[in-house]
């Protein structure tokens, strides 16, 4: 054995400045960035572009055929290395179920400290993704690697909807309703588990809902009912709702009580856990938030808490409600009616 001592290694994420999908530039800021930006022709096959900030991007093959293409990557959420490849590939995933497609294959995004991080430790990131990937059905099929900074991994993600079955976000009407296929909480949990402060029932319920494919999507989709999907990622719950809103043309109202929280999220948000990226997320976009019930400064974080690999929201006819829910169920999640959409300007009220 030798008498020099291996360093150990730091923690994933005291190596990145924010973890997971609280990563994302903040909406208002966002938007600034790409305000005038040149507009290039968009051709007819281009069924979803960057229009109304949809998931993924969607381009017409034939008349029954479209390609969904999306990619998603971000610094660590996690300190387990596997988990975090096994997170971030099922975020990426995540984009091509939100469009009603199936995944087919994926392209891995590497950016690595290598004078920091083991091979061993890079590997078991890709090892991860990878095991995400093959619980999805599709094999990673190349990639791309940089020495960088700060560790961030993610895929490029590919899938195939029949053209007649692509549900955007922005499809919602008037009078449906709105689902929720997974609880919020997710930004709270990493920002506890930062600070050392999430124990292991909580860090369990966090990769438990942050692992979960969001498989309904392909089988929402088929659904004559169903007229809009969206997943809910860094923006949280209100953004990615504003966002469906303001696509469709309508107003969202979300009945705040009927909300799913992950168990312990209040507690820990009330202990201070709570993410730059969820004040980041308010400043943004809450001059459109509409708010008639009395909201704590728990609520509002958890209101704006980014998600990582987050559940899919679902607009459907009030009839379809109970097939929805069905879907949902044979795929194992516990979907939630948050609220409905409603006639008037293009905004989200919590009621």
């Amino acid at each position: 054995m030798s008498d020099t001592a291996i360093p150990t290694e730091p923690r994933l994420t005291s190596l990145a400045h924010g973890g997971g999908c609280g990563c994302k530039i903040a909406p208002g800021v966002l938007e600034e960035i790409l305000r005038g930006r040149t507009v290039l022709p968009v051709p007819p096959e281009l069924l979803v572009g960057i229009e109304t900030s949809d998931d993924a991007a969607v381009y017409r093959l034939n008349d029954r055929q479209a390609v969904v293409a999306t990619t998603d990557f971000f610094m660590p959420i996690v300190d387990d290395p596997h988990d975090f490849g096994r997170i971030a590939a099922t975020n990426a995933i995540s984009d091509v179920y939100a469009m009603g497609g199936t995944p087919i294959f994926a392209l891995a995004l590497v950016g690595m400290p290598v004078n920091t991080l083991s091979t061993a430790t890079i590997g078991a990131i890709l090892d991860g993704g990878a095991a995400a990937c093959r619980a999805a059905g599709i094999p990673v099929a190349g990639g791309h690697t940089i020495d960088s900074v700060e560790p961030i991994y993610g895929l490029v993600a590919i899938g195939l909807v029949d053209s007649a079955h692509v549900k955007s976000n922005a499809g919602a009407r008037a009078g449906d309703a709105l689902i929720l296929g997974k609880p919020l909480g997710v930004g709270i949990f990493s920002a506890a588990l930062k600070k050392g402060a999430l124990d292991p029932a909580g860090y369990a319920r966090m990769i438990e809902t942050t692992t979960r494919l969001n498989r309904p999507g392909p089988d929402l989709a088929r659904l004559d009912g169903v007229h809009a999907m969206t997943d809910v990622t860094g923006f949280g719950l209100a953004g990615h709702a504003l966002e469906m809103a303001r696509g469709s043309g309508c107003r969202l109202h979300v009945d705040w009580s009927a909300v799913p929280i992950l168990e312990g999220a209040r507690d820990l948000a009330a202990a201070g856990f709570v993410t730059g990226a969820s004040g980041r997320n308010w400043t943004s976009y809450g001059g459109d938030v509409t708010v008639s019930r009395d909201m704590s400064a728990i609520d509002h974080a958890l209101l704006c808490d980014p998600q990582t690999s987050g559940g899919l929201l679902v607009a459907c006819d009030p009839s379809a409600t109970g097939e929805v829910l069905d879907v949902f169920g044979r795929h194992g999640f516990g979907a939630t009616v948050i609220g409905e959409a409603a006639p008037g300007r293009a905004g989200l009220a919590i009621v």
